[in-house]
């Protein structure tokens, strides 16, 4: 039985869409029809099945449907589309990733930049294209050659984005770290790629605090010798009282009063050019660094941007993101659509917290990203958007970083807006991209991701690795896609990138997610499964625990585990509670019975504690496999990766009994 439908687009509403264009437009190009008579759901698997079973045709009529700029004839699509790792995308072209953001040079907004409530800058593309311009010359002056990495530990401010588009018109490398990274999180990251040039801000606003970053910028620069050039922004342009404490700090001011804008020449590179150095959580070692291609970046963006998400030139796009998260890199590729993009620094809760809810109505947001966590969140706070406004302009609201709860989905319907396309998402900073996402001719079921992407062969196997239906699998890509990494850097022979994603199936990507494909075409996300519970046998994803404890007032916060005890796994549960709450055994019966209620016997811990904090990645994500190897005495080398790694001294002396 389908879930409710929450959400159905109107026929009028899909008649305008990207994606509707786009089956107009291989009808007349390629002389492929979908039959626009049957019901939106039809009409998509027929496109979904095409873009699979004729994969290089779909690429290639996006590539010329999408509007990317490139030069050459494409000699090949794709080498071998079966070949995982290693296939080859468009052999034969050329192009620029930052030359693709840069098309657009007028005084329209291109970015709008909130620091909390302190700071708010607007630049437009004539602005973004000058300083880019600006800081290409200066790269010039020191030399920066094609595939020289380019660091930046910054906020996610404009000169982030900036920095990057420089970085990427020259074929230089691009890896950023936000500022709430520790120092020794960032060495673990940066030192790996030696960069030659560091762009950093003098500092950051959270919850209305100014913390300074010039210490820990000059911490880096100098354990990391490869650094020549360390570049410092003034976060907040008014603050005339900053001093910069070394001499070797070039101000980012300086540099735009030194060079006069100029034509950028782009340099031409091959579609797997080198764009992203990206790093995984890091939280059982030192993070591997993925390396991410211009090419298969851009097209894998704009498909997901353009189709799937249906952004427009005249569209505002925002996501509550850092530099540290791959939804940075997604969200600015929104400029090569001519959409203005919304930034916003800080805590998403201050001065209030409907912060980020005025800030969507103000300047007319049309896509909202945000964190499953955030909504959950507002629900608790007792925020009731609509409220706040109609959100007239607002289309589509984006939710990814854990499993978006069912009640999350009654919850935006009820209380924020009725007429919206709510998209809970799934990818990874592995693929700088989505499995699962959003699709404006579909409905919005009820705890659901509306569709697999086009040209993503997503499975749900088994452990005998046999495709399921209408069954919990294991998530897995069975044909290779553009947006793979090209490699890990420092992994000469592959055995890096082959153990994080081909040991379990051979040639076939394992991603290490737990999911659902329902016949109708719907996805449901579970959690990590390599955090997966199995108790009794029984293979059981967290989100299905998380999603009944977060209706309870008293609880804050949870993780849940499976550990080994006395040869059986059992579930492990623990509960941050509001102020003044302790867990008395009532709590606890009270939690056993809510999940054996609403879930099943075997997903009653079996053990409950009361922990200060949960543990997070900067990223923003519960780290279940981080407590499970605390617990069962594994060392976790890299808590600097951690958000908040005092949380771990809980389970470092915790015994279960």
């Amino acid at each position: 039985m389908k879930n409710k439908v929450l959400w159905s687009p109107s026929e009028k509403y899909i008649r305008s869409t990207n994606l509707f264009k786009f089956i107009n437009f291989i009808a007349e190009d390629i002389n492929f029809s979908i039959d626009t008579a049957l019901a939106a759901e039809s009409q998509y698997k027929q496109l979904y099945n095409w873009s699979i079973n004729s994969s290089e045709e779909f690429w290639k009529s996006f590539l010329k449907f999408s509007n990317i700029k490139y030069y050459k004839d494409v000699v090949s699509v794709c080498d071998d589309i079966n070949k995982m790792p290693g296939a080859e995308w468009f052999n034969g072209i050329e192009l620029n990733f930052a030359e693709n953001l840069l098309l657009y040079r007028d005084d329209r907004a291109a970015i709008h930049f909130y620091g909390e409530d302190q700071v708010y800058r607007t630049l437009t593309f004539n602005d973004l294209y000058s300083q880019v311009s600006k800081l290409v010359q200066y790269f010039k002056s020191i030399n920066i050659k094609k595939g020289d990495r380019i660091c930046a530990y910054i906020p996610n401010t404009p000169e982030a984005i900036i920095g990057m588009l420089a970085s990427a018109s020259m074929g230089a490398i691009w890896s950023s770290c936000s500022p709430d990274f520790g120092v020794k999180g960032v060495l673990d990251r940066f030192s790996q790629i030696k960069p030659r040039v560091i762009i950093g801000s003098d500092g950051y606003y959270f919850k209305g605090k100014y913390f300074s970053s010039i210490d820990k910028l000059e911490s880096i620069a100098k354990q990391i010798s490869s650094i020549e050039k360390i570049i410092v922004c003034k976060y907040d342009k008014e603050d005339k009282n900053i001093s910069l404490n070394s001499s070797e700090f070039i101000p980012f001011e300086d540099i735009l009063s030194e060079y006069k804008t100029d034509e950028i020449t782009f340099e031409r590179l091959s579609f797997s050019h080198p764009l992203y150095i990206m790093y995984s959580s890091g939280t059982t070692g030192k993070p591997k660094s993925i390396i991410h291609s211009a090419g298969g970046t851009l097209i894998q963006h704009k498909k997901e941007l353009l189709l799937h998400t249906d952004l427009k030139e005249e569209d505002a796009i925002f996501y509550y993101t850092t530099c540290g998260w791959m939804m940075w890199n997604w969200l600015v590729t929104s400029l090569s659509l001519g959409a203005s993009v919304v930034l916003y620094d800080g805590n998403p809760f201050y001065p209030s917290a409907d912060r980020l809810l005025d800030i969507a109505d103000e300047i007319n947001i049309k896509v909202f990203g945000t964190s499953a966590k955030y909504i959950a969140e507002l629900e608790k706070l007792g925020v009731e958007p609509k409220k706040i406004s109609s959100f007239p302009k607002l289309r589509s609201i984006l939710s990814t970083g854990s499993p978006l709860s069912e009640e999350s989905f009654e919850y935006v319907y009820d209380n924020w807006k009725q007429d919206v396309q709510l998209s809970s998402i799934s990818g990874g900073t592995d693929i700088i991209s989505c499995f699962a996402l959003g699709n404006p001719i579909l409905p919005v079921y009820k705890g659901e991701l509306q569709s697999i992407g086009l040209g993503m062969k997503v499975e749900s196997f088994n452990k005998l690795g046999e495709s399921l239906i209408d069954e919990q699998g294991e998530l897995v890509c069975t044909q290779a896609f553009p947006s793979m990494p090209i490699s890990f850097w420092n992994d000469s022979d592959g055995n890096k990138y082959h153990e994080a994603y081909f040991d379990t199936f051979d040639n076939i990507w394992h991603h290490g997610d737990y999911l659902k494909i329902f016949k109708h075409g719907g996805v449901k996300i579970y959690g990590r499964s390599d955090a997966t519970l199995n108790p009794g046998g029984v293979r059981i994803g967290t989100s299905e625990i998380y999603r009944i404890i977060d209706q309870n007032n008293d609880i804050e916060d949870s993780v849940a585990v499976g550990l080994n005890i006395d040869g059986e796994e059992k579930v492990v549960l623990f509960v941050k509670l509001n102020d003044s709450i302790k867990l008395s055994d009532s709590l606890k019966n009270q939690i056993k019975l809510d999940i054996r209620t609403n879930s099943s016997p075997k997903h009653v811990p079996s053990f409950i504690y009361q922990v200060p904090d949960i543990p997070y990645t900067m990223n923003g994500k519960k780290i279940e496999l981080a407590v499970k190897n605390i617990i069962e005495g594994r060392s976790i080398s890299n808590k600097d990766s951690i958000a908040n790694p005092d949380s771990l001294y809980f389970f470092e002396s915790l015994k279960i009994d």
